[in-house]
């Protein structure tokens, strides 16, 4: 196991970033198995030999892109529903923002799917750790009485597991966010289910 290597100026940093964004561009369009380190620098403007000032190896800067993609992800789907003034409505706002994280990079399915075959454990985490936070809030949500009572766990997984598949569909098939009538159909299954009325 490698030790992680670590910029240690804001130059080096912005290094790193180029090159995970150029990684994140290739691998996202060619797949793991294509892309390679000199296509990878070549992207990012940057010399192969500088490539492993920051990383050991293609296989390493995938697994930092994944992880990286995770974080941006649940970090841009926090501030998406910053502003909610209720759970449901924190559903909507948090589907609204996964769907424009998900058009805004066209290679995230491909890079997440391809990591289960790379390392099972980060393609697992990367599931787990927007689960388990997720899990949290709608726990919190239900403790305030703004949601049922419900297996929390549960619930956080059958809505990723809607917002992945409407995503799938519109932002990575069609290119395009899905509408608001969607969206309006989508949390209409989640706040009432597809019992008859």
């Amino acid at each position: 196991m490698h030790k992680q290597l670590t910029p240690v100026t804001a130059r080096g940093e912005a290094t790193r970033r180029k090159l995970l964004a150029a990684a994140e561009v290739e691998i996202g369009e060619k797949g793991f198995h294509v892309a390679s380190v000199s296509s990878i620098t070549t992207r990012a403007d940057v010399g192969q030999g500088t490539f492993y000032l920051y990383f050991h190896s293609k296989d390493e800067i995938f697994l930092t892109l994944v992880r990286d993609i995770g974080r941006r992800l649940r970090k841009h789907m926090a501030l998406a529903v910053g502003n909610a003034s209720n759970r449901i409505a924190a559903e909507r706002l948090g589907l609204e923002g996964f769907f424009e994280f998900a058009h805004a990079h066209p290679g995230l399915y491909r890079i997440v799917q391809e990591s289960q075959f790379v390392d099972d454990a980060v393609f697992r985490e990367y599931y787990e750790r927007l689960a388990q936070s997720y899990a949290d809030d709608i726990s919190d949500a239900t403790a305030k009485g703004e949601l049922a009572p419900g297996d929390a766990v549960a619930r956080a997984w059958s809505i990723m597991g809607i917002g992945h598949f409407i995503g799938m569909r519109w932002c990575l098939w069609q290119r395009e966010v899905p509408s608001a009538a969607m969206v309006d159909s989508v949390m209409d299954m989640i706040s009432h289910g597809i019992a008859p009325r």
